[in-house]
């Protein structure tokens, strides 16, 4: 698996994480999201992502 592979599976399954929690535990949880959709945002314009150092740490190949 690739580190792109990996971002979008962790990111897919955070967001989907964050949304259930906001429906079933609390809405606040829904910032969660936001962040989530800000962060994605950020590394699109800037070609920097948290996430991807620390899967490059973890031994994934990047393509």
């Amino acid at each position: 698996m690739t580190i792109n592979e990996a971002l979008r599976i962790i990111a897919g399954i955070f967001v989907l994480l964050s949304v259930a929690l906001g429906y079933w535990v609390h809405p606040a949880w829904l910032l969660f999201t936001a962040f989530i959709g800000a962060n994605l945002l950020q590394s699109g314009m800037t070609k920097w992502c948290p996430m991807m150092r620390l899967l490059e740490h973890a031994g994934l190949r990047k393509d």
